[in-house]
Order: C-alpha cells, then sequence, then structure tokens
C-alpha cells in the first residue's frame, strides 16, 4: 500500500498552473509599476537638472515631518535618484508587498477554501505543495517586477548600480510579504481573512516605518519594519546592499512558520478561531442589500480607516508643496495633472485625482463580490428562492457603489479638516469635500463596467480590473509622457472637474452618469439570459 504524499511532491506541476492562472495578472502589475518607476524617473530628469534644485528640494522634503512619513527621507541630496525615487520607493515597495502577499494567498488558503486543493491532494501532491507553489508565484512575481523596473530605470539614464538597488528592494518587499501572506493563509480559515491579516500587517510596517523616519526618540521602529529596510537599502544614496538579507532572512523565516504551522493544523481550518455569530439574525439580513453589506461590511470599515488617514496626510502636507517644488518646470507639471488655481490647489487636485483611482479599486473589488458569489454556488441557493437575477446583481452593485460613496466622504472630510486646521478657513473644508466626491462619476462608471463584463461570464468580471488599470496608466502617465489628448481622455477620470482650483462643470458628470447607467443595464440584461457558471 503506498502511503500518501506528505512533503513537497507535485510542486513544480502546481507551480505551472499557478504561472498559467496568472500568466495576464503578473505581467500587468509587473507592467503598471515599472512604467510608474520610469515615468516618474523620466519627469524629475526635467525638473531638477541643477545641483542647487536638488539640494533645495530634497531639504524641503527632509525638513517637513509630514513628507517623510508619507514618503521616507532623502538620504543624498545631491543625487537625482534619490529624489526621483523618494516617492516610489514607499508607494511602489509597499504596492510590489501587497501583490506578492494577495499572490501567495490566492495559491494557497483560497485553493483550499474552495475545495479546489482537496481534489488535487487526490492525486500525488504533497501536503506543502500548495504552500511552496504560492510561494514560488509570488517569488516569481516579485523577482520580475525588481528586475524589469531596475532596467527600465537604467535605460532612463539612472546609474546601473542605484537601479539594481532599488529593483532589489522592491524585490525583497515582495518576498518579505509573500511570507507574511503565507504565515496569514494558515491562521485564518478564509482567503478574506488571510487578505485582511496581509493588509493590516503591511499598513503596520508603513505607520512603523512613518514613526520610526520622523522621530529620533523612535528611530529604532523602522528597524522593525520590512518597509523600513526597504528604505534604508538607500538606492542611489549608498546602495547599502547588505540591508537586502534582512528582507531575504525575514521572508525565510516567515516560510518556515507558515510550513510549521502547515504541518499541524486541519485541512480547512485555520489557527484563529471562527468568532461565533448570533443566535438569531437581524430583520435586515433577510434582504438581498442587506446580505451584500453584510458580506462587505468588514472590508469596507477597514478601507474607512485607511483612507481618513490618508486624506489627514494629504492635507497637512499641502502647505509643503511650494518649498517642495521649486522649479518652473515642476509647477508647470503638477499644474497639468491638477487645478489651476494656485500650486497648493494643483497638489490637491491631484492627490484626489490619484485616490479617485484608487476608490474605484475598491468599487471593483467590492463588485467582484458577485464573481465570488456565483464561483461558490452559494448564489444559486439564493436565486433558487423568490429573489430575481436582477435583484440580487442590483444589491452587490448597490453596496459596491455605497461603499465607494463612504470612502470619497471620509477622505473629503479628514483632508478638508486637516487643510483648515492649516489655513483657518472653514471653505477649505468644503472645496475638498467637494473634489473628493466629483470622482464619484467616474468612479461608478468604472464599477458600471464590471457589472457589464460580468453580464457577459463570471470570468469576464475581471475585465474591470484591466480597464482600471489602463485608465490609471492613462491618468498618470499620460501626461508626462505627453500622449496625445484624445488618448488620454479615453479616460473618465481625465473627464472629472479638478478641484479644488478650477470651476465645477456639470455636463462631463452626466455624461459619465448615463454611460455607467447604461452599462448597468446592459450588464443586467446579460446575466438575465446567460446560465449561471
Amino acid at each position: 500500500m503506498r502511503l500518501a504524499p506528505r512533503g513537497t511532491e507535485g510542486t513544480c506541476s502546481l507551480l505551472r498552473l499557478a504561472l498559467r492562472r496568472d500568466r495576464i495578472l503578473v505581467p500587468a502589475w509587473t507592467s503598471v509599476l515599472a512604467l510608474a518607476a520610469v515615468a516618474s524617473a523620466q519627469a524629475v530628469n526635467g525638473l531638477y537638472s541643477t545641483l542647487d534644485s536638488r539640494v533645495e528640494a530634497a531639504d524641503a522634503v527632509n525638513a517637513s515631518a509630514a513628507l517623510v512619513a508619507m514618503f521616507g527621507r532623502i538620504y543624498d541630496p545631491t543625487s537625482l535618484g534619490a529624489i526621483a525615487m523618494v516617492k516610489m520607493t514607499a508607494f511602489g515597495g509597499a504596492g510590489v508587498a501587497m501583490i506578492a502577499g494577495m499572490i501567495t494567498v490566492r495559491h494557497s488558503r483560497t485553493e483550499e477554501e474552495t475545495g479546489r486543493l482537496e481534489l488535487l491532494g487526490g492525486a500525488v501532491v504533497g501536503r506543502r505543495a500548495a504552500l511552496s507553489a504560492a510561494l514560488g508565484i509570488a517569488a516569481i512575481t516579485s523577482v520580475l517586477i525588481g528586475a524589469v523596473t531596475a532596467l527600465g530605470l537604467v535605460a532612463s539614464g539612472l546609474p546601473a548600480s542605484g537601479s539594481l538597488a532599488f529593483g532589489a528592494a522592491w524585490a525583497g518587499a515582495g518576498l518579505a510579504f509573500a511570507g507574511v501572506g503565507a504565515v496569514a493563509a494558515q491562521l485564518a480559515r478564509t482567503s478574506r481573512g488571510a487578505t485582511g491579516l496581509t493588509v493590516g500587517v503591511l499598513g503596520l510596517a508603513y505607520v512603523m516605518r512613518g514613526i520610526g523616519d520622523t522621530s529620533a526618540q523612535l528611530s529604532w521602529l523602522s528597524w522593525l519594519s520590512p518597509l523600513g529596510w526597504v528604505h534604508s537599502v538607500r538606492a542611489f544614496a549608498g546602495n547599502r546592499w547588505p540591508v537586502l538579507a534582512l528582507l531575504v532572512g525575514f521572508a525565510g523565516v516567515m516560510a518556515l512558520v507558515a510550513y510549521a504551522i502547515a504541518a499541524r493544523r486541519d485541512f480547512g481550518a485555520g489557527v484563529l478561531a471562527d468568532r461565533p455569530g448570533p443566535a438569531r439574525a437581524q430583520g435586515w439580513l433577510g434582504s438581498t442589500v442587506g446580505l451584500a453589506w453584510r458580506l462587505e461590511r468588514g472590508a469596507l470599515i477597514a478601507w474607512v480607516i485607511a483612507f481618513a488617514i490618508l486624506g489627514l496626510v494629504v492635507g497637512g502636507v499641502a502647505g509643503d508643496v511650494g518649498s517642495f517644488l521649486n522649479t518652473s518646470s515642476g509647477q508647470d507639471v503638477l499644474r497639468r495633472l491638477g487645478g489651476e488655481k494656485s500650486l497648493v490647489d494643483a497638489y490637491l487636485a491631484a492627490e484626489l485625482g490619484i485616490l479617485g483611482v484608487v476608490i474605484a479599486a475598491y468599487g471593483v473589488h467590492a463588485a467582484l463580490r458577485l464573481r465570488t458569489e456565483e464561483d461558490s454556488r452559494r448564489a444559486e441557493e439564493v436565486l433558487a428562492t423568490g429573489v430575481t437575477r436582477v435583484q440580487w446583481v442590483s444589491s452587490f452593485i448597490l453596496v459596491a457603489a455605497a461603499g465607494t460613496v463612504c470612502l470619497a466622504l471620509a477622505v473629503g472630510l479628514s483632508s478638508g479638516a486637516a487643510r483648515a486646521v492649516q489655513t483657518g478657513q472653514v471653505s477649505d473644508l468644503f472645496d475638498l469635500l467637494a473634489g473628493a466626491l466629483v470622482q464619484l462619476p467616474a468612479v461608478w462608471l468604472v464599477i458600471a463596467v464590471v457589472a457589464a463584463a460580468y453580464g457577459i461570464g463570471s470570468r469576464a468580471a475581471l475585465i474591470g480590473w484591466g480597464a482600471l488599470v489602463a485608465f490609471l496608466l492613462l491618468g498618470e502617465i499620460g501626461p508626462l509622457l505627453e500622449l496625445p489628448e484624445w488618448i488620454i481622455e479615453l479616460s473618465p477620470f481625465a473627464h472629472v472637474p479638478k478641484l479644488p482650483g478650477t470651476t465645477l462643470t456639470v455636463a462631463p458628470l452626466v455624461v459619465l452618469l448615463g454611460l455607467a447607467a447604461a452599462l448597468l443595464l446592459v450588464g443586467l440584461a446579460g446575466f438575465r439570459r446567460r446560465d449561471l457558471a
């Protein structure tokens, strides 16, 4: 009698399967992050062409506690690469970490939760094979993003050694949080719980790094944060290669912890016990809207808290923008990306525009709950009752849209309050609130794209992510690359009034709402006619 495999047998087969499933996702994220880094390098290359302008800009950043907490410290004021990549080190490193963590959860806990891993377990597949394959695909993705980004920075004219250190730091962030995702996948029983734990650790690491970089007494906190290690590599400012060993070592320790937990827990279970629910359900759970809200409320609360914090940072940093962009070319670029009234208004409008795209990312995530419910067969059980298909889909789309309103209110009120405290003018609160809320028609159009694609099929709903990535590239990189105006205007966010700083125009918003309504109707009609997955 042959014993069932208990090791890593079948890892290569599962890894090939994971690579095939992510054959579009991995190249897409690699392209987005690499293009963003290259565009940032090319843009700053023309902004700070002289040594004096670079030193002045770096001193302005390092003198502002808010900017240092948000972006990190510039360790070499004379280095063009250090100035160009300060923002990408912070946000890009966190982005790579999030992608790697989510990929690890996707190919481990999600496979186990849906029952696919149990089917594979009947073949020659070891107990640790799925986790090994998940860590493998996350590592490949991290290294690929780092390598492509490094090559792009070299091609843009930055020093090769600094570019390689920057790419290696990004890859190290991905490896570290692939390990975090692996541990989270063993602790939580659901993929959403594991993703929440991973994102929570990422947020904590970012906060610890920000506090450590801005406080001399608490500087040791930066050395307890994997994101702090990414900054401590100091790409383009000395290239401290030994720091990378911390990221790799942390990833190795997390992987060993994940393997140890996986060997001792029951299949399908998590270490953290589920909280028992109430004995009787609330009355509002009897409706499809109530069900959709119950499924989404935990994630939405976390997003609202994060956006409130982001709004405080954005509003608090506004007063330091003038000293940072000290060249006429820098001010011209920011005005083209944002409003026209003043430099500060341009900065605020540009940041609110970026946050509008992130709000749309939440909308896509929430709307794709439709796909999750259908693929898990729970939709079939609900639709077997008196619930109509239109009613079921509309409920999830409504909750997704309402969630984006909550996020816009959170960022608008928090950033407006921070700015109003700075200036002493209450009108700034309402200006920034309007600047956040005006993003919603474009956000709802992206959600409607998900609904229209979902009407075609469950898997087609992922087109929403592709559309959002395309809109992000057009809006953030298009102006820097001086693409033709008609190409940039393919993004719905290009038609959103740049508030504060310009006059509110209603016509584009009405058009966006009309297109969103039309796409939603197309999606509802399509779902009524197609079979469930």
